[in-house]
C-alpha cells in the first residue's frame, strides 16, 4: 500500500496559522505561504493527531493538538528551506517547484527558514495562553503542553534535527561508517518523527511506560523512513520525487544504499518497519491506523 492519508483538512487548518502577506516584510510572508502551499505528506502533523487519538480517553478534539501540528510542520519546512540552500545541498527543486532560495533569493530563503522556526513557538505559546485562561482547561493538560513544548524544542534543536544537520554537513564528502550514519539519521530525520508521536501521546495523557514504547517505535519509523528516502534517491526519478534524484551521489554523501547496496538497504528498511509495528502492537491500545501509516510510508514511491 502507498501513503494515502487524506491531508486536505490538515492543510486547511495549517493555513490558518500562517501570517498574512502584508507590511514591508511581506516578501518573507509570501515565501512562507508558498513553501507550505507547495504541499507535502504532512507526516509529522498526521503522527501528532493519530498518536493523540490512540491515548485520548474521551472524544478526540483536534483543537487540543492543532497548534503543535502547525508548529512541527513549520519547523520541518524551515529545515527543508535551509537544506536546499547552495551552501548545503544546493538543490533547485522541492515538491516539484522551485526551492525557496531559487524563487526568492538566498537571503530571503535564510530569513524565511528563520521566521518559520520562531513562528512555530509563537503559535504554541499563543495557544497555551488561550488555554490557560480558559476555564475548561485543566492543570494536568497545561502541564502536558509544557512537556510537549520541551519535547519539540529538544527534538528540533542541537540534540535532535539541527544537531543531525551539523554532523551531516561536516561529513559531506567524507567516507563514514554505519555508526556515524546512524547518528545522523537518528537526529536529522528520526528526531522530529519521534517528537510528533511523543507530542500526540503526551497530549493524549499517555503513561510513562507507554511514552517509552512510542519513542522507541518512532525512532525505528524515522530510521526506516530515511532509508526509504535513500532507496528512492537511488532508484526513482526527479519527476516522481518532485526533487532532484541522485542528489546524495552528486553531493558525495554516504547513505545506506551507497554503504550497503540496494538489497540490504531494503531489508533494513523493512526490519525497522516491522520493529516499529511490533512495538505498537505491544501497547494495550488500538494502534491500527498508526501501523497502516507506517506501512504506507515504507511502501511510498515519492
Amino acid at each position: 500500500m502507498a501513503f494515502d492519508y487524506d491531508v486536505k483538512s490538515i492543510d486547511m487548518e495549517l493555513e490558518k496559522y500562517l501570517p498574512k502577506v502584508e507590511g514591508l516584510q511581506k516578501k518573507v510572508y509570501l515565501a512562507m505561504r508558498e513553501a507550505i502551499a507547495a504541499g507535502g505528506k504532512r507526516i509529522r502533523p498526521v503522527f501528532i493527531w493519530e498518536s493523540y487519538k490512540v491515548f485520548e480517553a474521551g472524544e478526540p478534539d483536534i483543537n487540543k493538538v492543532l497548534s503543535y501540528m502547525a508548529a512541527i510542520e513549520m519547523i520541518h519546512t524551515a529545515s527543508l528551506i535551509h537544506d536546499d540552500l547552495p551552501c548545503i545541498d544546493n538543490d533547485k527543486l522541492r515538491r516539484g517547484k522551485d526551492t525557496t532560495w531559487v524563487a526568492f533569493g538566498e537571503d530571503m530563503a535564510v530569513l524565511t527558514g528563520d521566521a518559520f522556526f520562531i513562528e512555530a513557538f509563537d503559535v504554541i505559546a499563543s495557544d497555551m495562553l488561550n488555554k490557560f485562561e480558559s476555564e475548561t482547561s485543566s492543570l494536568p493538560y497545561i502541564k502536558a503542553m509544557l512537556k510537549a513544548n520541551r519535547i519539540l524544542a529538544n527534538k528540533a534543536g542541537m540534540q535532535g534535527m539541527i544537531g543531525g544537520e551539523v554532523i551531516d554537513v561536516e561529513h559531506t564528502g567524507k567516507v563514514i561508517d554505519k555508526e556515524v550514519l546512524d547518528v545522523i539519521y537518528s537526529l536529522k530525520t528520526s528526531a522530529l518523527i519521534e517528537a510528533s508521536m511523543l507530542i500526540g501521546a503526551v497530549l493524549g495523557m499517555a503513561g510513562n511506560g507507554e511514552l517509552a514504547i512510542i519513542e522507541e517505535a518512532a525512532k525505528s519509523v524515522g530510521m526506516a523512513f530515511q532509508i526509504r528516502d535513500d532507496i528512492l534517491d537511488a532508484t526513482s526519478s526527479t519527476e516522481i520525487l518532485g526533487k532532484t534524484a541522485g542528489l546524495d551521489e552528486k553531493n558525495n554523501k554516504t547513505n545506506y544504499v551507497s554503504l550497503y547496496g540496494l538489497d540490504k538497504a531494503k531489508e533494513e528498511c523493512w526490519r525497522l518497519s516491522r520493529e516499529a509495528k511490533d512495538l505498537l502492537l505491544s501497547l494495550d491500545r488500538d494502534t491500527t491506523t498508526l501501523r497502516k501509516i507506517i506501512e504506507g510510508l515504507i511502501d511510498r514511491e515519492s
